[in-house]
């Protein structure tokens, strides 16, 4: 999912949950709950693989979603600490993935492995109308879009309130 419903999701958590400790728990945890839903990523391969000629476009988009979420919670949130604290947990997520990329580690390694195989397994599937075979199914473009757009207006309608 990209970062903008991660963002927004995760303000919204901090802006609705009065205890601060909860929200940054359930921010963070939000992330692999969003990710579970069919949605578009990032192409960043290019990043993985080191090659910042090719990655420029990428990481600029990276920078132009976190840019533009961080201002939609400006205009619609109350603008509490805590809601910036909990945007910022419900990315942290693929901030290790991008981590384990530079500083390759065990404990990255094992979450980038359970982030990708585990918390992404809708991603890229159809229905649930047969169990067996979700994971040969394919999801259009056109629904990884609208479950991200659902997401992003049901976040600013929270922050709004």
């Amino acid at each position: 999912m990209i970062l903008l419903a991660h963002l927004l999701f995760g303000a919204a958590i901090g802006q609705k949950i009065s205890n601060p400790i909860l929200a940054i728990i359930l921010a963070f945890l939000s992330h692999y709950f969003l990710d579970f839903l069919p949605h578009t990523e990032y192409l960043i391969e290019n990043i993985k693989n080191k090659q910042w000629r090719k990655a420029a476009p990428d990481i600029l988009r990276v920078i132009l979603d976190f840019l533009l979420g961080s201002l939609i919670i400006f205009i619609f949130s109350k603008n509490q600490t805590i809601i910036y604290i909990c945007a910022f947990f419900a990315i942290l997520p693929d901030g290790f993935t991008i981590l384990s990329y530079f500083l390759p580690n065990k404990i990255l390694k094992i979450h980038d492995k359970l982030h990708r195989e585990k918390a992404h397994f809708f991603r890229d599937i159809a229905t649930l109308e047969n169990i067996a075979t979700l994971k040969n199914k394919k999801i259009s473009n056109f629904w990884r879009i609208i479950s991200q757009a659902a997401v992003i207006v049901v976040c600013i309608v929270l922050l709004r309130s």
